[in-house]
């Protein structure tokens, strides 16, 4: 006589697609396009609306959005930005380099006089309007989340 064993399927113990309950909850300052949230951040206003200003100095956002008090200090673009300078800078200026180098023979000095000044006015050109389609991305993505205890 042969025993069966009754055997149970995961779908009885989990469910077969994992599901959260999470309810998406949009902030009161809309959530934005995304090539209208970087548009605005690039040019310097506030990516949730696009009437305000997202500066107060050369890199620091302000604390509210006077216009839809969208939180954009909270907003934390660290790193990303001097990423994005960086390969952007060096993808024009390396070539530039390259080419005049080989094309004209000139001397390391003068190399030097050309191209440190414009990776630097490159660089401090570029560092604040890609900051601010950083936070543009950010704020199209849904940061800062609502304060859900305020």
């Amino acid at each position: 006589m042969q025993q069966t064993r009754k055997v149970h399927p995961v779908s009885d113990t989990a469910p077969a697609v994992w599901k959260p309950e999470i309810a998406e909850v949009l902030p009161p300052w809309g959530r934005p396009r995304l090539a209208d949230a970087l548009k605005r951040g690039l040019f310097g206003h506030c990516p949730a609306c696009g009437r305000g200003k997202l500066f107060r100095g050369f890199l620091t956002p302000v604390q509210a959005c006077s216009q839809c008090a969208a939180p954009l200090a909270r907003i934390r673009a660290d790193d990303l930005p001097p990423y994005f300078v960086i390969l952007i800078t060096g993808h024009i200026v390396v070539p530039l380099m390259l080419w005049y180098e080989r094309a004209e023979s000139p001397p390391t000095w003068l190399l030097s006089a050309i191209f440190v000044p414009l990776t630097l006015a490159m660089t401090m050109a570029l560092l604040r309007p890609v900051k601010g389609a950083v936070v543009g991305l950010m704020v199209h993505l849904g940061h800062p989340k609502p304060e859900e205890n305020a």
